[in-house]
C-alpha cells in the first residue's frame, strides 16, 4: 500500500484528466530502463550470452578526437560527448564475436528525461541503414573488424538539445537485450550554427567564431558622448556551465519537446535569467545598495553567477542590464545559438510603449521630478540571437532582440523578446515578441511639457534625436566597437524613416502628434551644452552657449541644473543649481561657463560617476522655451595588469594587479577580482582600506593549463568607488 501511496502522492500534483504523462520538464531525471524486454514467457533454456552482446562501447569524445574536432566542441571542460545536430559522428561497438548482418539486428536508443516518447523525440529509436540522410536519425556502419563496428550516426537538424542517455539494443527471439545504463555514454546534443538545415545556420565562419566559439566579449558603456568599454568573461565551455545551462530551461519548465525550437528557448530564458516571478539567475539591484550580496560592478564574467545558481537555486545578487546580458549571453553561446552583446545609447524606458517621454517642467523650467515618470537609460544592455523565424513572413529571420534585464511584463512574466530586428526597423510591430516595446527603446522623442496653474499642459520642447541616437555591438574579431545604429532605424529625417513610423503607428505604437499640443518652438536661438572631460574627483568646467540667428536683441533666463543619477536616468538628487540672465546680441554666439566643483558632488556620486544636465533658457522677448539636456560620465581610473615569469603551460607565474587611489577620500571595503576564462578560476582579495593617493599591489600565482591567446580581467569594487576595471591579453606557450 505505502508504495501506491507515494506514486499517488506524485500523480495528484501532476496529472489531471486531460494528461496520459506527467509534463516533461527536467532534463536531469531518468527512467528505469531494462535490460531484459521479454516478448513473453521466456523457455527455460534460455541464455542470453549465446546472443549477439555489446562488450565495449567507445565514443570518441576526448577534446582532440574526431567527433569534438568536427563539431567545433573541444574547448568544452567536459569529459562526455558534446556534438552538434544534423551533423554525423562516430561510435565504435566491440560485441563479444563478430557481427553477422544477414542474422544479427541491433540499434541505438537515444533517450531524454523521465517520460521518453518517440513523438516527443524524447526517445530515439535509430535502427542501422546503407545511407545517410541529411535531415533525419540514422546511423551506418563504415569500417568492421574482429568483433567491433564503427558507425557515423546522423541526428536530425530539428532535434531537441540537451543531454542524451545512449544504449544499445539487441534483438533476440525472445527479447530485447539492452546495455547497462552508463552514464560515460552519455551525449550532449547542442545547436548546429554549421548545419544549414539547422534553424541557427549562420553562413560566415568568422561569425561564427565570434558569436559561438568566442569566450570572451566586450561591454560598452557610459554614454554616447563618451563611450567606454570593459571587457567581460562569457565563459561557456568552463567546467559544469553546460549543465548549468540545461538546469535553466528544467527551472523555467520548457518542455523537453520544445527544445529543439531556438525561438522557444529564447523566450524562456529571458524570463528564467532575472529574479522576478520565478526565482531565476540574477536578483537586479538599481538602488546603490548591495547588502548580502555582490555590487553589479564587481562580477567580472557570467561563470561565477550561473554556478552558484546551478548550487544553490537561488537567485544571485545582484545584476544590472549588462550582467543580464552577459549571462544570457553566455547561456545562448554554450547552446550553440549566435549571439551578441547590444549596447542602446540613451534608451528610453517608457511605461506604455508609446514614442513619446515626458519631462515635466515647473513654472522657473526646471525638471519636476514628481511628475516626470518616464526615464531614458544612458545606455541600455541586451542581445541579439540569430536564427530563423518560420512563424513569421519571410524576410524576418536573422538577428532577434531578446532581453533578459527585468523592465515590463510580457504575456504575465518579466522577459522581452525574440524580437525581429529587421520588423523593428521597419515598423512591423505586429509580429511577436514585445516589438513596440523595443520599437519604443530606439525610436521615442522626448517632450518637454510645462503644467500650467490650471492644469493644462504646454509643450515647450521636443527633441526627436536624443532616442537610441547610436547602437553597438562588439566587432567581429576585435575588441573595437560596431556601429550597427542602422540595423535598427533609418537615417533621422529619411523619407524611409518616416514611413517606418507610420507603419509602426498603424500597428498600434501610440503616437501623439504634435498639432494637438500647439507646439511652436524658437527657431531663431540655438543653445547648446557641453562639458569638459574630467577624471574623477576633479574640478572641471562645463559651458551653455547661444548662437542668435537673429537681428534681434534678446535676453534669456537660464537655469542650469546637475543632477547626480543613476545610470537609468533615474535622479538621486540636485547637487547644483545656477541662474543667470545672458544677453543674446543678434547674430551672434555667446559662451558662458560654470565651474563645478568635485567638493559638491562627491560625497553623493554613484557607482557610475554619472551625472545628468538639465538645461533651461526663457527668451524673455517672445516667452518661448529653450531645453537641453546632456548625460556626463567621469572618467574612471583603471587597473594595472602585468605578468612575471615565463608564461608556459605547466609552469607557475604570477600576475600582478596595481591600483592607485586618485580620490581626496581614503576607500574603504575595497575587493578585487581576478579571472581569465580556460586560465584561472575567479579569485577574490579583500583589502581593508586604501589611502589617498597610495599603491595597492596584488601577486596571485597561478599555472596555465592550455596554451593560446587568452585574456585576465580584474575589477574593483569599494564603498566609494566602484567600475574600475583592468585587462590583459596573454600569449601562452606550448612547453
Amino acid at each position: 500500500i505505502s508504495e501506491t501511496m507515494s506514486t499517488n502522492e506524485e500523480n495528484k500534483l501532476l496529472l489531471n484528466g486531460r494528461r496520459a504523462i506527467p509534463p516533461n520538464y527536467s532534463n536531469d531525471e531518468e527512467n528505469e530502463v531494462p535490460e531484459m524486454e521479454a516478448f513473453g514467457v521466456i523457455p527455460r533454456g534460455f541464455n542470453p550470452r549465446d546472443y549477439l552482446r555489446v562488450e565495449e562501447i567507445y565514443m570518441f569524445k576526448d577534446p582532440h578526437e574526431i567527433n569534438k574536432q568536427e563539431h567545433h566542441t573541444d574547448k568544452y571542460y567536459n569529459p562526455k560527448l558534446i556534438v552538434r545536430r544534423g551533423q554525423a559522428f562516430q561510435i565504435q561497438i566491440v560485441f563479444n564475436r563478430p557481427y553477422r548482418p544477414e542474422t544479427d539486428q541491433f540499434w541505438l536508443e537515444f533517450l531524454m528525461g523521465r517520460y521518453p516518447q518517440q513523438n516527443k523525440g524524447t526517445y530515439i529509436p535509430i535502427l542501422v541503414g546503407s545511407v545517410l540522410k541529411p535531415d533525419q536519425w540514422g546511423a551506418k556502419i563504415i569500417h568492421r573488424e574482429n568483433n567491433s563496428i564503427r558507425l557515423s550516426v546522423m541526428s536530425s537538424p530539428t532535434c531537441i538539445i540537451g543531454k542524451f542517455r545512449v544504449y544499445v539494443a539487441v534483438l533476440t527471439p525472445f527479447g530485447i537485450l539492452r546495455t547497462r545504463r552508463n552514464s560515460a555514454t552519455d551525449t550532449y546534443i547542442l545547436f548546429n550554427p554549421w548545419c544549414q538545415l539547422d534553424a541557427v545556420y549562420l553562413d560566415d565562419e568568422k561569425e561564427r567564431e565570434e558569436y559561438v566559439l568566442n569566450d570572451v566579449g566586450v561591454v560598452f558603456h557610459g554614454n554616447v558622448e563618451d563611450v567606454k568599454s570593459r571587457s567581460w568573461s562569457y565563459g561557456q565551455f568552463e567546467e559544469n556551465v553546460l549543465d548549468a545551462c540545461l538546469f535553466l530551461m528544467d527551472k523555467a519548465e520548457l518542455e523537453l519537446s520544445g527544445r529543439g525550437n531556438p525561438i522557444k528557448i529564447c523566450r524562456v530564458a529571458s524570463a528564467v535569467i532575472n529574479s522576478r516571478d520565478d526565482d531565476g539567475v540574477i536578483a537586479g539591484s538599481w538602488n546603490n545598495v548591495y547588502d548580502h550580496g555582490v555590487a553589479p560592478s564587481a562580477w567580472t564574467g557570467s561563470v561565477d553567477i550561473l554556478l552558484e545558481y546551478y548550487s544553490s537555486k537561488q537567485p544571485v545578487r545582484y545584476g544590472q542590464c549588462w550582467v543580464f546580458a552577459g549571462v544570457f549571453n553566455t547561456f545562448l553561446r554554450c547552446l550553440g545559438i549566435p549571439a551578441r552583446l547590444i549596447t542602446n545609447y540613451s534608451s528610453a524606458h517608457d511605461n506604455n510603449a508609446n514614442l513619446r517621454l515626458d519631462f515635466f517642467l515647473d513654472d522657473e523650467g526646471k525638471v519636476d521630478t514628481r511628475l516626470t515618470k518616464d526615464s531614458v537609460w544612458n545606455y541600455h544592455c541586451w542581445n541579439e540571437a540569430w536564427m530563423t523565424r518560420p512563424d513569421l513572413p519571410v524576410g524576418f529571420g536573422g538577428w532577434q532582440v531578446v532581453d533578459a534585464t527585468p523592465q515590463e511584463t510580457s504575456d504575465g512574466m518579466y522577459r522581452c523578446g525574440p524580437s525581429s530586428v529587421q520588423a523593428i526597423k521597419h515598423g512591423h510591430v505586429c509580429f511577436q515578441f514585445d516589438a513596440p516595446f523595443v520599437y519604443a527603446e530606439v525610436n521615442g522623442d522626448v517632450f518637454y511639457t510645462r503644467m500650467e496653474k490650471n492644469g493644462t499642459q504646454v509643450v515647450e520642447h521636443v527633441d526627436t534625436t536624443r532616442i537610441g541616437q547610436l547602437i553597438v555591438t562588439k566587432e567581429v574579431g576585435g575588441d573595437g566597437m560596431k556601429d550597427i545604429t542602422e540595423e535598427y532605424k533609418f537615417r533621422e529625417g529619411s523619407d524611409e524613416e518616416r514611413l517606418a513610423l507610420e507603419t509602426a503607428v498603424m500597428y498600434g505604437v501610440k503616437k501623439e502628434s504634435i498639432q494637438d499640443t500647439t507646439y511652436q518652438p524658437q527657431t531663431d536661438v540655438d543653445m547648446d551644452f557641453q562639458a569638459q572631460k574630467a577624471v574623477l574627483g576633479n574640478d572641471f568646467k562645463v559651458t551653455i552657449t547661444f548662437r542668435n540667428k537673429s537681428r534681434n536683441s534678446y535676453t534669456a533666463t537660464t537655469y542650469l541644473s546637475g543632477n547626480i543619477v543613476f545610470y537609468t536616468g533615474v535622479t538621486k538628487r540636485e547637487f547644483k543649481k545656477h541662474s543667470f540672465n545672458a544677453k543674446l546680441e543678434p547674430s551672434s554666439s555667446n559662451s558662458f561657463d560654470t565651474v563645478i566643483k568635485s567638493s559638491e558632488y562627491m560625497s553623493d556620486l554613484l557607482e557610475q560617476a554619472s551625472f545628468h544636465f538639465f538645461v533651461t533658457a526663457r527668451i524673455n522677448e517672445t516667452g518661448k522655451i529653450l531645453a537641453v539636456q546632456k548625460a556626463v560620465v567621469l572618467e574612471i581610473p583603471t587597473l594595472r595588469i602585468k605578468t612575471k615569469g615565463e608564461l608556459v603551460v605547466g609552469k607557475e607565474t604570477s600576475v600582478i594587479v596595481e591600483f592607485t587611489n586618485p580620490l581626496k577620500q581614503t576607500l574603504e571595503n575595497v575587493t578585487l577580482r581576478l579571472e581569465g576564462p580556460r586560465l584561472l578560476r575567479t579569485i577574490k582579495r579583500q583589502f581593508g582600506r586604501v589611502p589617498t593617493n597610495s599603491t595597492l599591489t596584488w601577486e596571485v600565482k597561478f599555472t596555465p593549463m592550455r596554451p593560446g591567446l587568452q585574456r585576465l580581467i580584474a575589477s574593483l569594487n569599494s564603498d566609494a568607488l566602484r567600475h574600475v576595471y583592468g585587462e590583459l591579453n596573454v600569449q601562452i606557450q606550448k612547453p
